[in-house]
């Protein structure tokens, strides 16, 4: 039976990956090594189904299942543990201990509904299976008491201003917060679980703020890092301290000034990774892993450390370079040449079409060079010039200005000189009859001139919307991706959400959401679930039938797709009991229990308002 070879395998598969997991260093370590040794020991069970033929009749499947479930459960909050905060974990002990618990009772419900003479399995296997099943019908039975020295330790640092050492020490030792590694690998971790929660976890990240503060200036009083009898030797020698590796950027190997922290995770020193993604890279250089976002978050924590650090061992502390006209000797200094970019404006304003053309692409390859050449080129009076091209009838002038614009428009200020040389009605003539590539770099540009609240508005107002829309159906891949980023950003001002109905784009996003080999499943749902908070975007988004294909992407979908079908069905069903019974009829009740069990935090509040309508609507769904 096919399906019941996938489900072994795939068991299997579970198994292997947990018994591989490394050790875990931090307080919950006796309940994760627990969960990792006992799950290890299913390892001959599904390893002896997996190398037999016909071995597992129909009947056995939903235990199975049930099994894969529980081990998904388990990879969950194992990974959280080994991985995430440790902070979170000693202020949440008793809620881990908690998920532990309840893993520990889906894995012994789900062996208990096996039956291991019906598996035909070998007597040895058998008998370490139901010892192992021994095991966690004990472990469900009993709790383990929370640390009550840790957690009076950890209220008595909160609650003091100043700071016990002992305690703090006692506090580090047993977070294992006691290296330089170890505090920054823990303010990574903070970050990952304030994005991951979207801020949303309570006053829980001020204290773990504060908390993590005090044992980085405990640790760097008391130089707990890995290597300080190597710099005190090096300082009393009068020889250069040895940099730690944590504080050099992995791109230039330098000591970093402004370490920033990319989409993955990792940190570099700003202008190293704005030149890496100036370049058009979209990975992570050192991970090489896809980047979800290019947005750079400050590393504050690892700043601080930096500084100390700097301050401690008698360095120079790291000074921001300054604009590119004050550079002597730089790399920079040919792309901000102030001659060569004064030429080529004096080539805007008096040269002939071809000459316009070529000193226009010119400009475009600069400023998307580097950030030194966006301010010079800013800076020198270019911005008015090339919003003046932007009207041009050479198409190819036009596409090289809309696109240096959208360049210079990749450093802050220089949107807000974008925007007061009256670029917005031009950028929007350019996205409706400019070339493709013009119309997929004017949506580009008008996303990124979005990001400040006020330009939404008069994006807007200046008709983006359809000509956005109409590129959403008409453009490239990366065309339909650059008109939607800018449709999802526009719509969070209420009355863009309005013209983007009433110019009909839940259509189109009907037709990219059940298209699920076009790439555009994330766009179309993240859109959806902004349109859908409006009355009139719930309305035209409830005539177009969108109940079935939600269904369907809350049960097969990634988290946050799942967490966005979630939203805007629960947009949808609030007040209207026809939409509730199309869900019921359609099994979405299964669908909704199931993401209340492993969804995202927010997909899971969906679903629990949804299940809890449902209970007090007539001819809702039944539950159970």
């Amino acid at each position: 039976m096919e399906e019941a070879k996938e489900i072994v395998n795939h068991l299997f598969e579970i198994v292997r990956e947990i018994s591989v997991y490394p050790e875990c260093r931090n307080m919950s370590k006796r309940l994760y090594s627990n969960l990792v040794r006992r799950v290890k020991l299913l390892s001959p069970l599904f390893e002896e189904l997996k190398d037999s033929e016909g071995v597992v009749g129909e009947e056995q499947l939903p235990a199975l299942v049930s099994m894969v479930v529980a081990l998904d459960s388990a990879k969950e909050i194992l990974q959280s543990v080994n991985q995430g905060s440790k902070l979170y974990q000693a202020l949440q002990e008793e809620d881990i201990a908690k998920k532990f618990q309840e893993v520990t009772e889906q894995i012994d419900k789900a062996l208990t509904e096996i039956s291991y003479r019906k598996l035909h399995i070998s007597e040895e296997v058998q008998e370490q299976t139901e010892l192992v099943h021994t095991q966690f019908r004990r472990a469900k039975e009993r709790m383990d008491s929370p640390d009550s020295q840790l957690h009076m330790d950890l209220a008595m640092v909160l609650k003091d201003k100043e700071s016990n050492i002992t305690v703090l020490k006692r506090i580090s030792e047993k977070l294992q917060l006691q290296t330089i590694n170890d505090i920054k690998k823990e303010s990574l971790a903070l970050h990952e679980l304030a994005i991951s929660n979207e801020g949303d976890i309570g006053d829980c990240l001020e204290d773990m703020s504060s908390l993590l503060k005090k044992l980085k200036n405990s640790a760097l009083s008391d130089r707990l890092y890995a290597d300080t009898s190597e710099r005190e030797d090096s300082f009393m020698n009068h020889r250069s301290p040895v940099i730690p590796d944590d504080f050099r950027c992995p791109i230039s190997l330098e000591l970093m000034k402004d370490p920033v922290i990319v989409s993955t995770g990792q940190t570099y020193e700003r202008s190293c990774i704005r030149k890496w993604l100036d370049a058009g890279h979209k990975t992570c250089p050192k991970t090489q892993q896809t980047l979800l976002h290019t947005a750079l978050t400050p590393n504050y924590v690892l700043k601080s450390l930096i500084i100390q650090w700097c301050e401690s061992n008698g360095v120079e502390l790291p000074r921001k370079q300054g604009n590119c006209r004050n550079k002597k000797s730089s790399s920079n200094v040919s792309d901000c040449d102030q001659a060569a970019i004064a030429t080529l404006l004096q080539i805007l304003m008096n040269g002939n079409s071809e000459e316009q053309r070529a000193a226009t692409g010119e400009l475009r390859l600069l400023a998307k060079r580097n950030s030194d050449n966006r301010v010079c080129i800013a800076e020198a009076g270019a911005i008015p010039l090339l919003v003046g091209l932007l009207s041009s009838p050479d198409p190819r002038t036009q596409e090289h200005a809309v696109t240096a614009l959208l360049n210079l428009s990749i450093h802050e200020p220089n949107k807000g000189n974008i925007v007061n040389a009256g670029a917005i009605p031009d950028i929007v003539e350019v996205l409706k009859n400019g070339s493709m590539e013009a119309r997929e770099n004017a949506a580009a540009t008008l996303f990124s001139l979005s990001v400040i609240d006020e330009n939404k508005v008069a994006i807007g107002a200046a008709g983006a919307i359809p000509a956005l829309i109409n590129l959403l159906c008409q453009g490239s891949a990366r065309g339909k991706k650059d008109a939607a980023t800018a449709i999802f950003n526009l719509s969070f001002y209420q009355g863009n959400k309005v013209r983007a109905v009433r110019a009909g784009i839940v259509a189109p996003l009907m037709r990219l959401l059940m298209d699920s080999g076009g790439g555009m499943v994330d766009e179309a749902l993240a859109i959806l679930a902004i349109i859908a908070s409006h009355q009139e975007g719930k309305v035209v988004i409830g005539q177009a039938e969108p109940i079935p294909v939600l269904i369907e992407v809350m049960k097969t979908g990634s988290p946050r797709n799942r967490e966005n079908a979630a939203s805007v069905l629960w947009s949808l069903c609030a007040g209207h009991v026809q939409h509730i019974q199309i869900a019921k009829e359609l099994g979405a009740e299964e669908t909704l229990k199931e993401l209340l069990e492993h969804g995202t935090d927010r997909a899971k509040r969906k679903a629990r308002n949804l299940l809890d309508l449902a209970e007090r609507t007539d001819g809702a769904i039944e539950i159970s």
